[in-house]
């Protein structure tokens, strides 16, 4: 069967609008029950401005370029514990195709810590700051970590007693999160669990473009939401329209890799040259330092020259006078 490569925003938005999806999605990868979920995900975008140099009328001109990409996903989604306790959690999924955008995750979990949601306490409606649960989905590999999903749980313990506290606090589950992380490049073989039938859809194999942008999806499947992500997926690979719109898609990201390229030679030239400039003046320094020891010992011969001098004249005045 011909998919569509889920990797690409424009697609992952697509399955994440589903609600049924976004639910089966999220309670498969943490591995707890998700009761409800937000039906529409709120959506951020990335804003980036970028110069580049352009032929305008046999004339080198710099046009600044804003790109926009859709890079994360929000959710409020009510989970049911092991225990039979349902909870109020803010669900973050965010995307990326490389690890020089951790600095992004740290802002915009930043921002997520600022917001708050209403939610029943006593029969009672309260603002509270809500738990989050955060979900990465990397485009890169973490080096010795080899495996296609990694889950971070948060445990309390008693320093003293060197116990794990099983209670859970407000205050604590606020100001700490959960991670999972998924290496999208680690995905492959057959998968024998649900969560690795889910994760198999990503797999980065079998493409049948240069632009990686559809493949051939061979798994077998056996559960009704992930024949629901694959229909979504063959639709929109078979569609011209979306076709088009996931090439567009692909050539901003290849600009975009094409100007990164450029930006790191421009910066490791000037790097060079400015490890060249110190090299010159060190030497330059070394020269003026040497210059000032021949003018040092130049003096200190005129000095001597000196001395020898008056020693003579006086030697001299001491022959006249005997």
């Amino acid at each position: 069967m011909i998919i569509a490569n889920p990797i690409y925003d424009t697609v992952f938005k697509r399955l994440m609008e589903n609600r049924r999806i976004a639910q089966f999605f999220v309670q498969t990868l943490i591995g707890e029950q998700v009761d409800e979920i937000a039906v529409v995900p709120q959506e951020y975008t990335y804003k980036k401005i970028r110069t580049k140099r352009k032929k305008i009328e046999g004339r080198d001109e710099e046009i600044k370029e804003e790109i926009f990409s859709i890079i994360r996903f929000d959710f409020v989604a009510t989970i049911r514990t092991e225990q039979g306790e349902h909870k109020k959690v803010l669900i973050e999924i965010q995307k990326s195709r490389k690890p020089t955008d951790l600095i992004r995750f740290r802002t915009y979990l930043g921002e997520q810590y600022q917001r708050v949601d209403v939610v029943n306490v006593k029969n009672k409606t309260v603002e509270k700051a809500l738990p989050i649960v955060c979900i990465y989905l990397l485009g890169f590999t973490i080096p010795k970590y080899n495996t296609p999903s990694v889950r971070v749980n948060r445990k309390c313990w008693d320093m003293i007693t060197q116990k794990e506290i099983k209670h859970k606090s407000d205050l604590i589950e606020a100001l700490t999160h959960d991670g999972y992380f998924v290496q999208i490049p680690r995905i492959q073989g057959k998968p024998h669990t649900l969560l690795e039938k889910m994760l198999s859809v990503f797999e980065q194999e079998y493409f049948i473009d240069e632009k990686n942008i559809v493949k051939i999806y061979d798994h077998s499947v056996d559960n009704d939401i992930i024949r629901e992500m694959i229909e979504i997926l063959r639709h929109t690979a078979a569609d011209p329209k979306e076709r088009r719109s996931l090439e567009a898609e692909w050539l901003a990201l290849k600009d975009e890799e094409e100007f990164e390229k450029m930006r790191e030679a421009i910066s490791s030239l000037q790097q060079e040259n400015a490890d060249k400039d110190i090299t010159i003046a060190d030497k330059n320094i070394t020269i003026a330092d040497k210059d000032k020891i021949i003018v040092d010992k130049d003096k200190a011969i005129a000095d001597k020259d000196k001395i020898i001098a008056d020693l003579q004249r006086k030697l001299q005045k001491t022959n006249k006078t005997q």
